[in-house]
């Protein structure tokens, strides 16, 4: 059998990318390790206790939907975070959101909108399982540069109105990755106020959502909420692979209207993977903790300090508002990356891989992504070298 041709024209995904760029060369001092998203803070103490006391659960299949205790835990949270009141029947619990993010357009995306082939909006750069998602059942992904020009945020009102007439759903990620932007209130309503006008469903990737400095993010939720909007029209994916330094668990949720969580449902049922009852246990502890979430938070606050201390008045530098990525400006991202790997062995992300060229040009051309997960002594190290070989003169 032959590989679907709507899947022939997807970009190779970016970490056998970066490999082919990268792997061939020796790294030019000791390695640091700037590239994927993965958590290395300590992930909270008490996960091994509440594992091992619910080892039994291993022997049952899961509940489909969630176990009773988390899904509890998890509007606890909702109505503590956002002021919002969701109950059982609006959440449903994911094996790592990605698989929600994905099964999302499965269950939602109707195959036509009047007629036509329906249109799926996605922020560029982007978290690539948007565009598959897009693909896989049958729509056209439609790539909306997030630039400096639009504070890395898609203008999605500025698109044809035919495209917006064919949309049946549009991703969007606040706190953004990779660029750490949040989308504010105003910005929310807009997009709720567009979602009415055209009639699409917006999916809000908040994953990074309890990763910030100053104020808390508004949710895409309690906006809705606070104008009346039909819950129909949003659905909100949390994760605790960020919030509680648990990417190994692979546990998250989506949140929505009754019809929106029925059909994801009915579909898990079919062909999900639910999340076996131990690991339930340990994720309804974590919702409902907020002293490991304050702890993790201070120690990004303690490399956005230090991100912009080493780094803050190199040209195009911004300090992100939430996340914990580094969105820099060079002239060539791949050039960059490779460089810097061979003359430092510090590896990061070239911006392109994030992105696609959808006619104007790839978004990410002139970035790399760096992530700041490691321990602080090495982000440092990290960022030291960095600013060397790329910023300094006679470099």
């Amino acid at each position: 059998m032959g590989f679907p041709e709507r899947f022939s024209n997807l970009p190779p995904y970016a970490w056998p990318r970066l490999r082919a760029l990268l792997d061939a060369h020796a790294p030019g001092g000791e390695t640091v390790n700037m590239t994927i998203g993965e958590p290395k803070h300590p992930f909270p103490e008490w996960v091994g206790e509440v594992l091992a006391s619910n080892l039994g659960g291993f022997g049952q299949y899961p509940v489909n939907e969630g176990a009773p205790a988390h899904l509890a835990a998890i509007s606890g949270w909702l109505a503590r975070r956002y002021g919002v009141e969701i109950g059982p029947d609006r959440v449903l619990t994911l094996n790592g959101t990605r698989e929600g993010l994905y099964n999302a357009a499965m269950a939602l995306c109707p195959e036509t909108k009047d007629g036509k082939q329906p249109a799926v909006l996605c922020p560029n750069p982007f978290y690539q399982v948007y565009a598959v998602a897009a693909v896989s059942v049958g729509a056209e992904p439609v790539f909306v540069p997030a630039t400096d020009e639009t504070g890395h945020l898609p203008e999605y009102a500025a698109l044809p109105q035919d495209v917006l007439d064919r949309t049946t759903l549009c991703y969007i990620c606040s706190p953004a990755n990779p660029q750490g932007a949040v989308a504010g209130r105003d910005y929310w309503a807009a997009l709720i106020a567009l979602a009415e006008k055209h009639d699409f469903q917006i999916l809000a990737d908040e994953c990074y959502s309890e990763i910030y400095k100053g104020a808390p993010p508004p949710g895409i939720l309690e906006v809705a909420a606070e104008l009346g909007t039909d819950p129909e029209r949003v659905v909100a994916f949390h994760s605790l692979s960020k919030r509680s330094n648990l990417p190994g668990l692979r546990s998250g949720f989506v949140a929505g209207g009754p019809e929106t969580i029925r059909r994801m449902r009915q579909l898990r049922a079919y062909a999900g993977a639910p999340l076996p009852m131990p690991l339930q246990a340990v994720a309804a502890r974590a919702w409902g903790d907020e002293a490991h979430v304050e702890e993790n938070r201070a120690l990004y606050a303690e490399k956005y300090a230090l991100a912009d201390r080493i780094l803050g008045n190199v040209p195009g530098y911004r300090s992100p508002e939430a996340g914990f990525f580094l969105w820099l400006p060079v002239p060539d991202g791949e050039a960059a990356a490779l460089k810097l790997w061979t003359e430092t062995g510090v590896r990061v992300l070239p911006g392109a891989y994030l992105g696609r060229d959808a006619g104007a040009g790839n978004p990410g051309d002139g970035y790399i992504r760096v992530a700041l997960v490691a321990p602080k002594d090495e982000v440092a190290r990290g960022l030291t070298a960095l600013r060397a070989c790329l910023y300094e003169e006679g470099t």
